[in-house]
């Protein structure tokens, strides 16, 4: 794939379309299967919660990392997904599970570390029919799930979705089919921008790979909250349903 990058020219009728598509999956209960909750074990020790949406042999996982971003503020989009044909998985970390007890643990702030439970989900979806299978998270979940791709095996993950990753120390390395997209006016806790540092992520990551920059401020997973939510979900959508 040719390196990209798609810079904030935001055509409206696509914006305007992707939201009726967005409402009318949200609305469609008939479409998007119920919810269920399974129990996933993860090797090194523990388990993992995680809620399935939808069924196929297209699998995909969403990552809760803690704080903002958790199961329950994942299940819109897991419903939109699964709704499109998606087999979806969404998961907490087992630092995130932590972090709600009101414990934060060394692992919240390891991406490899968050590795070992975004590869378990991967697994539970292989072992469940899944031919295929894509990562979508944000920040630190970002992260962890660029770190997953290298360190499981061979082909275990075919594509990520990095929405403003935490940075990695070996971005040379991550594996399948790459799309990086934040917002750029997004800012860290330092109030300086997380762009170039996403860029030079972008930059080092091996091919095939799209960088998406979109207007606004919104961090991680609160992009789809923002305005630029519904341009959001259509570039991710139709990145997942490339050949």
């Amino acid at each position: 794939m040719v390196r990209s990058e798609i810079l904030p020219n935001v055509v409206r009728r696509h914006a305007i379309a992707s939201v009726g598509l967005i409402l009318a999956a949200l609305s469609s209960g008939q479409r998007a299967l119920a919810q269920r909750t399974v129990t996933i074990t993860v090797p090194d020790s523990g388990s993992i919660g995680a809620d399935l949406y939808g069924s196929g042999d297209r699998g995909l996982v969403l990552v809760g990392h803690g704080g903002y971003s958790t199961r329950a503020s994942w299940s819109a989009q897991a419903r939109v997904l699964a709704d499109a044909g998606f087999h979806v998985l969404v998961m907490e970390t087992r630092a995130a599970v932590a972090l709600k007890g009101g414990k934060e643990v060394d692992c919240l702030y390891s991406a490899a570390c968050m590795a070992l439970d975004i590869l378990a989900a991967v697994r539970h979806l292989r072992l469940t029919g899944a031919k295929t299978i894509a990562v979508v998270a944000g920040s630190a979940g970002g992260g962890a799930a660029a770190e997953a791709s290298f360190h499981g095996k061979d082909g275990e993950i075919d594509r990520l979705v990095l929405m403003a990753p935490m940075t990695i120390d070996a971005p040379e390395r991550i594996a399948g089919r790459k799309l990086f997209i934040t917002a750029r006016n997004d800012l860290g806790s330092d109030d300086k921008p997380r762009l170039p540092e996403i860029r030079d992520q972008y930059t080092r990551a091996p091919e095939p790979k799209k960088l998406i920059i979109l207007e606004g401020a919104a961090h991680g997973q609160h992009m789809f909250n923002a305005p630029e939510g519904a341009q959001l979900m259509r570039e991710i959508l139709q990145f997942l349903r490339e050949p």
